[in-house]
């Protein structure tokens, strides 16, 4: 099965408070933080909401 590599490239700053918290259950802390999670529905759905927020990219293991 695939994986995405999740980076976040913009701050969260100036972002709602449920964006926030989608990129606290990502795991990502900071800009430039990388993070491999599985490619299934609900990281899917997470990447969605701040999509304008971070760089995705699937990586084959």
């Amino acid at each position: 099965m695939s994986k995405l590599k999740v980076t976040q490239v913009k701050s969260k700053i100036s972002e709602k408070p449920n964006q926030r918290e989608t990129l606290r259950s990502l795991g990502l802390k900071r800009i430039g933080h990388t993070v491999v999670r599985e490619n299934d529905a609900q990281n899917r759905g997470y990447v969605n909401v701040v999509r304008h927020l971070v760089h995705v990219e699937e990586v084959d293991e």
